[in-house]
Protein backbone atom coordinates (compact mmCIF):
# COMPACT_ATOMS: atom_id res chain seq x y z
CA UNK A 1 0.00 0.00 0.00
CA UNK A 2 1.40 3.34 -0.96
CA UNK A 3 0.29 5.38 2.06
CA UNK A 4 1.72 2.91 4.28
CA UNK A 5 4.99 3.01 2.57
CA UNK A 6 5.85 6.13 4.05
CA UNK A 7 5.33 5.57 7.35
CA UNK A 8 8.13 2.97 6.97
CA UNK A 9 10.48 5.87 6.74
CA UNK A 10 11.86 7.51 10.09
CA UNK A 11 11.59 10.97 8.81
CA UNK A 12 8.53 10.51 7.44
CA UNK A 13 6.78 9.90 10.85
CA UNK A 14 8.27 12.73 12.59
CA UNK A 15 7.09 15.06 9.88
CA UNK A 16 3.68 13.75 10.18
CA UNK A 17 3.88 14.34 13.90
CA UNK A 18 5.21 17.53 13.66
CA UNK A 19 2.58 18.62 10.68
CA UNK A 20 -0.66 17.70 12.55
CA UNK A 21 0.40 19.49 16.08
CA UNK A 22 1.09 22.53 14.00
CA UNK A 23 -2.05 21.70 11.34
CA UNK A 24 -4.21 22.38 14.59
CA UNK A 25 -2.95 25.09 16.48
CA UNK A 26 -2.49 27.33 13.73
CA UNK A 27 -6.29 27.47 12.44
CA UNK A 28 -6.82 27.78 16.45
CA UNK A 29 -5.01 31.20 16.46
CA UNK A 30 -5.40 32.04 13.27
CA UNK A 31 -9.64 32.34 14.13
CA UNK A 32 -8.94 34.95 16.72
CA UNK A 33 -6.65 36.54 14.03
CA UNK A 34 -8.92 37.17 11.74
CA UNK A 35 -11.47 38.28 14.14
CA UNK A 36 -9.50 40.35 14.94
CA UNK A 37 -8.46 41.78 11.29
CA UNK A 38 -4.80 41.04 11.64
CA UNK A 39 -4.34 38.51 9.36
CA UNK A 40 -0.54 39.87 8.23
CA UNK A 41 0.15 39.70 11.80
CA UNK A 42 1.79 36.28 10.72
CA UNK A 43 3.74 37.68 7.95
CA UNK A 44 5.30 40.40 10.24
CA UNK A 45 6.01 38.39 13.16
CA UNK A 46 8.15 35.95 10.93
CA UNK A 47 9.72 38.60 10.02
CA UNK A 48 10.96 39.15 13.61
CA UNK A 49 11.40 35.24 14.01
CA UNK A 50 13.55 34.94 10.61
CA UNK A 51 16.09 37.62 13.01
CA UNK A 52 16.06 35.25 15.99
CA UNK A 53 17.04 32.16 13.78
CA UNK A 54 20.27 34.03 12.60
CA UNK A 55 20.22 35.46 15.94
CA UNK A 56 20.15 32.35 17.84
CA UNK A 57 22.69 30.93 14.84
CA UNK A 58 24.94 33.96 16.01
CA UNK A 59 24.97 33.55 19.75
CA UNK A 60 25.73 29.43 19.25
CA UNK A 61 22.44 28.52 20.12
CA UNK A 62 19.08 26.48 19.18
CA UNK A 63 18.17 28.62 16.32
CA UNK A 64 14.29 28.30 17.01
CA UNK A 65 15.29 29.15 20.60
CA UNK A 66 16.32 32.64 19.30
CA UNK A 67 13.08 32.56 17.17
CA UNK A 68 11.15 32.31 20.12
CA UNK A 69 12.78 34.40 22.51
CA UNK A 70 12.76 37.39 19.63
CA UNK A 71 9.58 36.97 18.28
CA UNK A 72 7.90 37.03 21.49
CA UNK A 73 9.73 40.18 22.53
CA UNK A 74 8.40 41.68 19.15
CA UNK A 75 5.02 40.01 20.01
CA UNK A 76 4.80 41.97 23.36
CA UNK A 77 6.52 45.35 21.10
CA UNK A 78 3.36 44.48 18.82
CA UNK A 79 0.76 44.73 21.27
CA UNK A 80 2.01 48.03 23.57
CA UNK A 81 2.16 50.00 20.23
CA UNK A 82 -1.61 48.53 18.90
CA UNK A 83 -3.12 49.95 22.69
CA UNK A 84 -1.94 53.27 21.44
CA UNK A 85 -4.99 53.36 18.68
CA UNK A 86 -3.21 56.17 17.06
CA UNK A 87 -2.82 56.92 13.25
CA UNK A 88 0.82 56.20 13.95
CA UNK A 89 0.04 52.37 15.47
CA UNK A 90 0.39 51.07 11.76
CA UNK A 91 3.71 53.12 10.46
CA UNK A 92 4.97 51.79 14.17
CA UNK A 93 4.20 47.75 13.26
CA UNK A 94 5.77 48.51 9.85
CA UNK A 95 8.59 49.53 11.68
CA UNK A 96 9.05 46.06 13.98
CA UNK A 97 7.93 44.12 11.39
CA UNK A 98 10.97 45.49 8.51
CA UNK A 99 13.95 45.96 11.71
CA UNK A 100 13.02 41.93 12.08
CA UNK A 101 14.04 41.18 8.13
CA UNK A 102 16.54 43.45 8.28
CA UNK A 103 18.38 42.41 11.80
CA UNK A 104 18.07 38.86 9.89
CA UNK A 105 20.25 39.86 6.93
CA UNK A 106 22.60 41.39 8.92
CA UNK A 107 23.13 38.66 11.06
CA UNK A 108 23.06 35.94 8.87
CA UNK A 109 25.63 38.16 6.80
CA UNK A 110 27.52 38.02 10.02
CA UNK A 111 27.39 34.54 10.74
CA UNK A 112 28.15 33.30 7.34
CA UNK A 113 24.96 31.42 8.39
CA UNK A 114 24.92 27.77 5.48
CA UNK A 115 21.99 28.53 2.95
CA UNK A 116 20.31 25.67 3.21
CA UNK A 117 19.80 26.88 6.69
CA UNK A 118 18.38 29.74 6.27
CA UNK A 119 16.40 27.90 2.99
CA UNK A 120 15.10 25.56 5.42
CA UNK A 121 14.10 28.27 7.92
CA UNK A 122 12.08 30.27 4.92
CA UNK A 123 10.47 27.55 3.11
CA UNK A 124 10.35 24.79 5.77
CA UNK A 125 11.75 21.79 6.44
CA UNK A 126 9.76 19.53 7.84
CA UNK A 127 10.99 16.34 6.31
CA UNK A 128 14.54 17.24 8.27
CA UNK A 129 12.79 17.45 11.68
CA UNK A 130 14.45 15.38 14.34
CA UNK A 131 12.97 14.09 17.48
CA UNK A 132 13.78 17.03 19.50
CA UNK A 133 11.59 19.52 17.61
CA UNK A 134 8.83 17.16 17.47
CA UNK A 135 9.20 17.45 21.12
CA UNK A 136 9.24 21.44 20.96
CA UNK A 137 6.58 21.44 18.74
CA UNK A 138 3.92 19.10 20.52
CA UNK A 139 5.35 20.95 23.58
CA UNK A 140 4.68 24.09 22.09
CA UNK A 141 1.02 22.77 20.49
CA UNK A 142 -0.45 21.46 23.82
CA UNK A 143 0.59 24.66 25.25
CA UNK A 144 -1.29 26.69 22.75
CA UNK A 145 -4.66 24.31 22.99
CA UNK A 146 -3.99 24.86 26.63
CA UNK A 147 -4.20 28.52 26.64
CA UNK A 148 -6.98 28.56 24.32
CA UNK A 149 -9.77 26.25 25.55
CA UNK A 150 -9.25 27.35 28.98
CA UNK A 151 -9.99 31.00 28.13
CA UNK A 152 -12.12 30.58 25.38
CA UNK A 153 -14.94 32.62 26.29
CA UNK A 154 -12.69 35.25 27.24
CA UNK A 155 -10.76 35.55 24.00
CA UNK A 156 -14.02 35.15 22.00
CA UNK A 157 -15.23 38.27 23.59
CA UNK A 158 -12.04 40.50 23.89
CA UNK A 159 -12.34 39.40 19.71
CA UNK A 160 -15.15 40.52 18.67
CA UNK A 161 -15.67 43.26 21.25
CA UNK A 162 -13.18 44.79 23.90
CA UNK A 163 -15.68 46.75 25.05
CA UNK A 164 -18.43 44.51 25.74
CA UNK A 165 -15.66 42.54 27.51
CA UNK A 166 -14.60 45.17 29.89
CA UNK A 167 -18.23 45.67 31.07
CA UNK A 168 -18.15 41.78 31.47
CA UNK A 169 -15.30 42.10 33.45
CA UNK A 170 -12.71 40.88 31.54
CA UNK A 171 -9.17 42.36 31.93
CA UNK A 172 -8.94 42.98 28.14
CA UNK A 173 -5.07 44.35 28.40
CA UNK A 174 -3.87 40.45 29.53
CA UNK A 175 -5.75 38.77 27.43
CA UNK A 176 -4.60 40.41 24.46
CA UNK A 177 -1.05 40.70 25.72
CA UNK A 178 -1.25 36.66 26.29
CA UNK A 179 -3.29 36.19 23.26
CA UNK A 180 0.05 38.18 21.40
CA UNK A 181 2.54 35.97 22.96
CA UNK A 182 0.98 32.52 21.85
CA UNK A 183 -0.06 34.08 18.75
CA UNK A 184 4.01 34.69 18.27
CA UNK A 185 5.21 30.83 19.83
CA UNK A 186 2.32 29.46 17.05
CA UNK A 187 4.59 31.34 14.24
CA UNK A 188 7.74 30.14 15.75
CA UNK A 189 6.24 26.43 15.54
CA UNK A 190 4.56 26.63 12.47
CA UNK A 191 7.66 27.96 11.21
CA UNK A 192 9.41 24.91 11.53
CA UNK A 193 7.24 22.73 9.59
CA UNK A 194 5.98 25.06 6.74
CA UNK A 195 8.34 28.26 7.13
CA UNK A 196 8.93 31.76 7.54
CA UNK A 197 7.62 32.56 4.47
CA UNK A 198 4.37 30.32 4.49
CA UNK A 199 3.02 30.46 8.18
CA UNK A 200 0.55 32.99 7.70
CA UNK A 201 -0.92 31.12 5.39
CA UNK A 202 -1.59 27.72 7.09
CA UNK A 203 -3.27 30.15 10.10
CA UNK A 204 -5.51 31.78 7.63
CA UNK A 205 -6.23 30.08 4.59
CA UNK A 206 -8.07 27.25 6.53
CA UNK A 207 -10.14 29.78 8.58
CA UNK A 208 -11.01 31.56 5.04
CA UNK A 209 -12.05 28.09 3.18
CA UNK A 210 -13.69 27.17 6.72
CA UNK A 211 -15.75 30.29 6.79
CA UNK A 212 -17.39 29.44 3.95
CA UNK A 213 -18.93 25.85 5.60
CA UNK A 214 -19.28 26.40 9.48
CA UNK A 215 -22.18 27.92 10.56
CA UNK A 216 -21.24 29.46 13.78
CA UNK A 217 -17.89 30.28 15.51
CA UNK A 218 -17.04 26.51 17.19
CA UNK A 219 -18.22 25.30 13.77
CA UNK A 220 -15.79 27.12 11.67
CA UNK A 221 -12.85 26.36 14.17
CA UNK A 222 -13.52 22.87 14.14
CA UNK A 223 -13.68 22.70 9.98
CA UNK A 224 -10.60 25.02 9.75
CA UNK A 225 -8.80 22.58 12.12
CA UNK A 226 -10.18 19.45 10.04
CA UNK A 227 -8.67 21.09 6.95
CA UNK A 228 -5.28 22.13 7.92
CA UNK A 229 -4.98 18.44 8.87
CA UNK A 230 -6.04 17.48 5.83
CA UNK A 231 -4.03 20.00 4.20
CA UNK A 232 -0.97 18.61 6.29
CA UNK A 233 -1.46 14.82 5.68
CA UNK A 234 -2.36 15.33 1.94
CA UNK A 235 0.74 17.78 1.02
CA UNK A 236 3.03 15.43 2.71
CA UNK A 237 1.53 12.63 0.64
CA UNK A 238 2.32 14.57 -2.33
CA UNK A 239 5.24 15.82 -1.58
CA UNK A 240 6.88 12.48 -0.93
CA UNK A 241 5.64 10.78 -4.04
CA UNK A 242 6.19 13.87 -6.31
CA UNK A 243 9.24 14.78 -5.17
CA UNK A 244 8.70 18.41 -4.58
CA UNK A 245 8.99 21.25 -1.30
CA UNK A 246 6.55 19.73 1.31
CA UNK A 247 5.76 23.62 2.96
CA UNK A 248 4.55 24.69 -0.28
CA UNK A 249 2.37 21.42 -1.17
CA UNK A 250 0.83 21.98 2.36
CA UNK A 251 0.05 25.63 1.57
CA UNK A 252 -0.70 24.75 -2.53
CA UNK A 253 -3.15 22.05 -0.92
CA UNK A 254 -4.96 24.21 1.30
CA UNK A 255 -5.46 27.09 -1.71
CA UNK A 256 -7.05 24.11 -3.16
CA UNK A 257 -9.33 23.23 -1.12
CA UNK A 258 -10.13 26.91 -0.60
CA UNK A 259 -11.22 27.33 -4.06
CA UNK A 260 -12.46 24.13 -4.15
CA UNK A 261 -14.89 25.04 -1.22
CA UNK A 262 -15.32 28.61 -3.12
CA UNK A 263 -16.44 27.29 -6.27
CA UNK A 264 -18.93 24.53 -4.89
CA UNK A 265 -20.64 27.25 -2.95
CA UNK A 266 -20.63 29.45 -6.15
CA UNK A 267 -22.32 26.70 -7.94
CA UNK A 268 -24.76 25.59 -5.44
CA UNK A 269 -26.06 29.30 -5.06
CA UNK A 270 -26.21 29.52 -8.87
CA UNK A 271 -28.49 26.04 -9.14
CA UNK A 272 -30.58 27.65 -6.01
CA UNK A 273 -30.91 31.01 -7.97
CA UNK A 274 -32.07 29.28 -11.05
CA UNK A 275 -34.56 26.49 -9.72
CA UNK A 276 -36.18 29.72 -7.72
CA UNK A 277 -36.16 31.79 -11.25
CA UNK A 278 -37.82 28.70 -12.85
CA UNK A 279 -40.62 28.12 -10.07
CA UNK A 280 -41.37 32.25 -10.68
CA UNK A 281 -42.08 31.49 -14.15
Amino acid sequence: MPLVEMFQYDFMQRAFLAGIFTAVICPLLGMFVVVRRQSLIGDGLGHIAFAGVTGGYLAGIYPAAGAFVLTIAGAVGIELVRRQRTQMADTALAVFFYAGIALAIIFSTITRMPSAGLLGFLFGSILTVSWQDVMVIAGCGLAVMAFVFSNFTRLILVSFDEDVAKVAGIRTGAVNMALSIVTAITVVTGMMVVGILMVSALMIVPVAAAEQLGKGFKATMAWAVGLAILSVVSGLAAAFYLDIAPGGSIIITTIIFYITIAVIRQVRYTWRCTGRTQNYT
